[in-house]
């Protein structure tokens, strides 16, 4: 991990909460950053600003809700 990424703001969805830990957080710098809030060292997910504005629009949308 290099020191840029130590200086990251994480955020975690407020309604993540009740879920027992499993659940991301994000972090913006060019763009988006997500990472499994359980193991904050681990992989980390980068994403394009535009390609983390679709997944969100996507979501909000509901097109990727389970049957």
């Amino acid at each position: 991990m290099d020191a840029q990424q130590d200086l990251l703001r994480w955020r975690k969805a407020r309604r993540s909460e009740g879920n027992g830990g499993a659940c991301v957080e994000v972090a913006s710098r060019k763009g988006t950053i997500v990472r499994d809030s359980k193991d904050p060292d681990g992989p980390r997910l980068n994403f394009s600003r535009a390609s983390w504005r679709a997944f969100h629009e996507a979501v909000i949308a509901g097109e990727l809700d389970l049957p």
